[in-house]
């Protein structure tokens, strides 16, 4: 589109420029009508402006509070599939209350258990492997402290876990922490 100067030399000499640069003869026009020509264009040009403006800045509201409902909401299907392995651990805490057998209940325990980590490996989360013996990985060991090695070719080597490392679809969730043989 032309600009204010382009609409201005044209008002003054009567010729219009295309977009190569060459000149063309135009109708004869008077100032007046070319001067109402380059306002109608200015306010079609302004008007288009703030639509578009308009139209950008409701893109922004509507995907900021798509964010905001992903953060606040990202784990409500985590949570569904979680509630009914929270609902075995309450049967088997009233089971434990009520009943003396013990048996009965580590089975049930270990039932949840199974069913939870099910659950857990279905949405990607994986245990790491156990790291005894290996060398100390910071990218997914985090060395919490240093204790006499047992022997003499662990010096350097993971000895003990303390707490086990997770990770979420090949990203490290948790760090496993161990202890590092000195």
């Amino acid at each position: 589109m032309d600009t204010r100067e382009e609409l201005d030399k044209e008002i003054l000499t009567g010729e219009q420029v295309d977009e190569k640069g060459k000149k063309s003869e135009t109708t004869e026009q008077t100032p007046e009508e070319k001067l109402l020509a380059a306002d109608e264009t200015i306010r079609e040009m302004n008007d288009k402006f703030l639509r578009l403006f308009s139209e950008f800045d409701n893109y922004k509201k509507r995907t900021n509070k798509e964010k905001a409902d992903l953060i606040k909401y990202g784990g409500e299907e985590l949570m569904r599939t979680l509630l009914p392995v929270l609902d075995d651990f309450e049967r088997a805490l009233k089971a434990m209350e009520s009943n003396q057998e013990t048996d009965q209940v580590k089975d049930g325990i270990a039932l949840i258990s199974s069913k939870f980590r099910s659950i857990l490996q279905q949405k990607g989360l994986t245990e790491m492997e156990s790291p005894h013996g290996k060398d100390l990985d910071t990218d997914f060991h985090e060395a919490v402290t240093e204790a006499p090695a047992p022997e003499e070719n662990l010096k350097g080597k993971i000895i003990d876990v303390l707490e086990k490392g997770y990770l979420l679809n090949d990203k490290v969730i948790r760090f496993a922490r161990v202890v590092v043989g000195r």
